[in-house]
């Protein structure tokens, strides 16, 4: 889109009590330093979002396999390593009674065996790793991609009733905690599970009375940390939605920052920072204690497995009934088979915050998206724009009308200002033009076509924006201006900043047009990021042009500058015009007033100011206002 902002609807308080209202009945945010409501507390279907993750790593099944053919190998050589090193401790104790003494060569050979095993093991188990690790961000990477063109997909209503710290922290934190999870347990329990099914086959071949008493822990185990888990569960849950909470608050405060202070309100913001702070420090030491309590609770099983072992093991070796290797290879084997189950509690926990962020992603990537575009209708390679509104109703609530039965046609190359008061409809009117949002009922035209049925990017195309609300990034000023036709020449660059006056205060910063500023352009003044962004639809040069209070934030000796700009801008292009002060429209062709989204009055400065209506007392009200006491 040829614009000075390339994403969102206006931002200028024209109708922002509708659209608060809007978001207070969804839910959502009811001011600029109000926090999101409190995250509930219940806990998420987390077999449905395990098996959607594992949806999301299909993909890569290929290496997925590989990975657990590694393991499988790796498992098997580890597990069998105790097994073959009690072949050294029966080596070691038959030599000790034997007058030959231990056969040396035979134990070399037998400790030999057990090196080779455990090196290649641990190799294969490195190798694993390096896999997984590219299969887990690949995964990630398409899921970040999925998340960025869902923003895009996404109708401007939903960023209105969410929180922006919380969406950038679905898009970010989130998708990384689902990354850190994965690398962390995918592995550990996979490992975990081979091991666990490899010892007891090695138990069972060694002694099947041992592994009895063995397995007897294992439902106890199970039980333990179902009831566990299902307690730090909705903890994670909350966690995860109090960060986003948090992250948004943080978010506001540090953009309005000045506005914070020049209000006083820095307790106020603190006070809430300290209340969402300490429902996240609860909600995130809860769970962190609950499922704390797995591993010590598991050790403690362990332990008692273990004695049971060595008591009725020692008692079979005395009797004769499994040598002394054997033993040892078992207790090995007992305290690795608790091992496996240890560490998949320990797991638990990081799993659960993992699924908690993921199912967070999922919501954003379930959200209704915006009406798709109906055709392919593309514009013709001339764009005249006239513009026509027919029978147009819009409300961002049903039960509150906005916009009723609204019909205009603005010819080619004419220039339409739009006043009226606060909430009248004028931001939202030029929004319909952009097709932020769509319709209830009517249609819009240009050039006799219908805006819904051509595609966003083609119609978008063609308008040029200017908002109240200045949007620059990182970068030099050059590169600024250029957002506006990437493909531009230098010349036509320096020309579009000489016809906006941007090329008088650029002579006289350090580095001219490759002067850095960054995303808040604060190394320059807000009129002069007011003059980037006009320069930068001036570049644009797009066919029908919109101005939202573009001169708001611009001194006196400025604003006539930039008065003969946007004389020079409008020429030969529609342009709609929105402004507050009524000494910058005097020239449109036509004005329009709006009150409660209808068209009160319109006609041009010299034949509404002779009818003595709206305009008139609106003109009249800011030229007097001045010599007017205010009781």
């Amino acid at each position: 889109m040829k614009a000075s902002k390339p994403s969102g609807p206006a931002t200028t308080p024209d109708d922002e009590a509708t659209r608060t209202a809007a978001r207070e009945a969804r839910g959502g945010i009811s001011g600029r330093f109000t926090g999101a409501g409190v995250p509930g507390e219940s806990s998420r279907d987390f077999s449905s979002a395990s098996r959607r993750l594992m949806t999301e790593l299909a993909p890569e099944r290929v290496g997925g396999i590989t990975i657990l053919v590694l393991a499988v190998l790796s498992v098997t050589l580890t597990v069998i390593g105790p097994k073959v090193l009690g072949h050294a401790t029966d080596i070691v104790f038959r030599g000790m009674f034997s007058p030959g003494g231990i056969d040396k060569a035979d134990l070399h050979r037998v400790l030999a065996t057990v090196l080779a095993l455990y090196v290649v093991a641990a190799l294969l188990s490195w190798i694993q790793g390096r896999l997984l690790a590219g299969v887990v961000q690949r995964s990630m990477y398409r899921l970040r991609s999925q998340v960025e063109d869902k923003i895009h997909r996404l109708p401007l209503s939903y960023a209105d009733n969410q929180p922006r710290g919380d969406l950038l922290s679905r898009a970010t934190n989130d998708i990384d905690n689902v990354a850190q999870s994965l690398q962390q347990t995918v592995s550990q329990l996979l490992t975990s599970a081979l091991t666990l099914i490899g010892i007891l086959v090695m138990m069972m071949v060694i002694s099947p009375l041992l592994a009895l008493v063995a397995v007897v822990t294992i439902p106890a185990c199970l039980l333990l940390m179902k009831l566990i888990t299902s307690r730090s569960k909705p903890r994670f849950v909350s966690q995860w939605s109090h960060t986003g909470t948090l992250n948004s608050q943080v978010e506001e405060a540090f953009t309005g920052h000045t506005l914070v202070k020049v209000f006083g309100r820095r307790e106020e913001v603190e006070s809430r920072f300290a209340e969402e702070n300490e429902k996240l420090y609860s909600s995130s030491f809860g769970a962190q204690v609950i499922s704390g309590v797995i591993q010590p609770a598991m050790m403690f099983l362990g332990n008692l497995d273990f004695v049971a072992i060595a008591v009725i093991g020692g008692l079979r070796v005395a009797g004769g009934a499994m040598t002394l290797g054997d033993l040892q290879a078992f207790i090995q084997y007992s305290r690795q088979f608790t091992q496996p189950l240890t560490q998949v509690a320990s797991m638990i926990n990081v799993l659960q915050s993992g699924i908690a962020s993921a199912e967070r992603v999922f919501d954003l990537l379930d959200a209704p998206e915006q009406t798709p575009d109906r055709s392919t209708h593309l514009l013709g390679a001339t764009v005249h724009g006239r513009v026509s509104f027919e029978d147009v109703s819009f409300s961002y609530l049903p039960e509150r009308p906005l916009i009723e039965d609204l019909t205009l046609v603005v010819e080619p190359g004419r220039t339409v200002a739009i006043v009226g008061p606060t909430g009248a409809g004028k931001t939202t009117l030029v929004n319909l033009i952009m097709r932020f949002y769509e319709l209830d009922s009517g249609r819009i035209t240009l050039d006799g076509h219908d805006i819904a049925e051509m595609p966003r990017r083609d119609l978008r195309s063609q308008i040029g924006m200017v908002l109240q609300d200045t949007w620059l990034f990182e970068g030099t000023i050059r590169q600024n201006i250029a957002y506006g036709n990437l493909d531009a020449s230098e010349e036509r660059i320096r020309a579009a900043a000489r016809a906006t006056y941007v090329d008088r205060f650029v002579h006289s910063l350090p580095d001219g047009y490759d002067t850095v500023i960054d995303d808040e352009g604060s190394t320059i003044s807000a009129g002069e990021k007011q003059l980037l962004t006009i320069a930068r639809a001036f570049l644009a040069d797009p066919a029908i042009l919109i101005l939202d209070e573009a001169t708001s934030s611009v001194d006196t000796r400025t604003e006539v500058l930039i008065q003969h700009a946007m004389a020079a801008l409008r020429s030969q292009r529609t342009s709609f015009v929105i402004a507050h002060r009524l000494s910058t429209i005097r020239d449109a062709d036509t004005i329009l007033v709006m009150d409660h989204g209808r068209i009160v009055e319109q006609g041009d400065h010299d034949e509404l100011l002779e009818r003595g209506g709206a305009y008139a007392t609106l003109y009249q009200s800011q030229f007097s206002a001045a010599a007017t006491e205010v009781s």
